[in-house]
């Protein structure tokens, strides 16, 4: 299998971003740890992934301070993958991601799950875009400029 290159030292923030995410199979894996899933075995069980690769890609993920490995919280002999704080900023993506697949992925009426606010039980708000004064923004009001 041919190495894959890495961006880590890109200009784009994007680029670099990627690099730590590597692939889908991680993005699900974060799904899972924000819906609670911490150990090994649960993610394979959850996510059917060979166990080949989830480990691969949890290496990787803790190598990018995306998890950080500790010990059982039940004081078992395993141990658990529990997000940083970099891990936790991965949330606003997810939730993005989340609903846009609703917005084109899915029929009207078809089912799927939902996110909700823990607190109140409410759907959770579509995620927006705003300018540092509150205006609404799409990629026609943004344009990317060079770092000084």
């Amino acid at each position: 299998m041919a190495k894959r290159t890495s961006l880590q030292s890109a200009e784009c923030p994007v680029a670099r971003s990627l690099d730590a995410i590597g692939d889908w199979w991680s993005l699900l894996i974060v799904r899972d740890a924000f819906d609670g899933i911490r150990r090994f075995g649960e993610f394979q069980r959850n996510l059917g992934m060979a166990k080949n690769i989830l480990s691969a890609r949890l290496r990787t993920l803790v190598t990018h301070g995306i998890f950080d490995l500790v010990p059982a919280s039940d004081g078992s002999a395993y141990q658990e993958y529990v997000l940083t704080e970099k891990g936790k900023g991965l949330f606003p993506l997810i939730i993005g991601l989340r609903q846009w697949g609703e917005a084109f992925f899915y029929e009207e009426g078809e089912a799927h799950s939902r996110v909700v606010d823990r607190e109140q039980g409410q759907p959770v708000r579509t995620l927006e875009l705003r300018a540092e004064d509150g205006r609404l923004l799409g990629p026609e009001d943004c344009v990317r400029v060079a770092a000084e």
